[in-house]
């Protein structure tokens, strides 16, 4: 039986007692064989196998009424993200995006690119979509080019999104805890594929792509039972189509924004985002002087009419208002 474990853990010297105690399981050994995941671990720390690393400070839980919508089945949920970037061995800066279903723990995409832009990102989204369809929710942080400080936080990719039909969250800045799996799978992927980086963006990708199939078909997950992600996860019954433009209830202010991004009250020009350009947007009275401006399900801010200049007012951020 050490024979056997040694053997599992030489060729993922990455998986810890837990993770190598399921793979025997799923090969077949019967689980009252085997020893406890700390015997385990015993039997890697006498063979010099197990590898010293730096205590992590550990990081409070939220203390913020901020609440998001659980991940119940595959894709309700998608979380995306830029890991932190590091230079191959040609000095290449390589930037990781991944998407991550939130329910599975199914690694969608997993993409090397030496620019983080906007197009790069919807490239990889049509590509996922395509094979997999779309989710019910995005959860970004607050990085370009996910958010921005404009009206809603919106980008031209997360407006993209919601003439989709996908809801699109945010964690709050400086909260990193509320996408607590995308940051513990990162310190996965760094881990197995960048200690030390490879030689080139395309050899760096080719090691993703070895990675992402290991850990959708091979890694098993405690928090998922003891299964693999490809065996909990299936493509979305939402099929990827061409983005529509918004519908508001009957009686709304319906405009189509200018080309600065901007809408008008009272014959007065108000400025909202310029990632909203030529964008279809609603003003909802909402009392006697207010007015309420949305970009389909979002709250993009307020008007009040006794207030001049007239001007947005950004509702303050109870939960993620994108």
């Amino acid at each position: 039986m050490v024979d056997l474990i040694l053997k599992i853990r030489k060729l993922r010297p990455y998986w810890g007692p837990r993770t190598l105690r399921q793979v025997l399981i799923r090969q077949g050994v019967p689980a009252e064989d085997l020893p406890a995941a700390s015997t385990i671990g015993a039997i890697l720390k006498r063979e010099g196998l197990v590898r010293r690393r730096a205590r992590r400070p550990r990081t409070p839980p939220s203390s913020s009424s901020t609440t998001f919508a659980s991940a119940d089945r595959p894709n309700a949920m998608w979380c995306i993200d830029f890991k932190g970037q590091f230079r191959t061995a040609d000095g290449i800066i390589c930037y990781p995006l991944t998407i991550v279903d939130a329910y599975s723990r199914y690694l969608v995409r997993c993409e090397a690119t030496a620019t983080p832009n906007e197009a790069f990102v919807r490239k990889v989204c049509e590509s996922a979509f395509r094979e997999l369809g779309l989710p019910a929710r995005i959860r970004s942080d607050n990085g370009a080019p996910f958010a921005s400080v404009g009206a809603g936080g919106l980008t031209a990719l997360s407006a993209w999104w919601v003439k989709l039909g996908i809801f699109v969250e945010r964690i709050e800045p400086g909260k990193p805890q509320q996408n607590g799996r995308q940051e513990r799978f990162h310190r996965t992927l760094k881990a197995e594929t960048a200690t030390p980086p490879r030689s080139s963006l395309r050899a760096q990708q080719r090691t993703f792509d070895q990675f992402r199939r290991r850990y959708n078909e091979e890694r098993p997950h405690q928090a998922l039972g003891g299964a693999v992600p490809d065996e909990l996860h299936a493509p979305s019954t939402r099929v990827f189509g061409e983005p529509v433009d918004p519908t508001y209830p009957p009686g709304w202010d319906i405009q189509r924004t200018g080309n600065d991004g901007s809408v008008v009250l009272d014959r007065h020009k108000i400025a909202l985002n310029s990632a909203l350009r030529g964008e279809l947007v609603a003003l909802r009275s909402a009392g006697p002087t207010r007015v309420e401006v949305y970009f389909g399900p979002i709250v993009l801010g307020y008007i009040e009419r006794f207030r001049k200049p007239l001007r947005l007012v950004r509702p303050r951020r109870k939960r993620p208002d994108v």
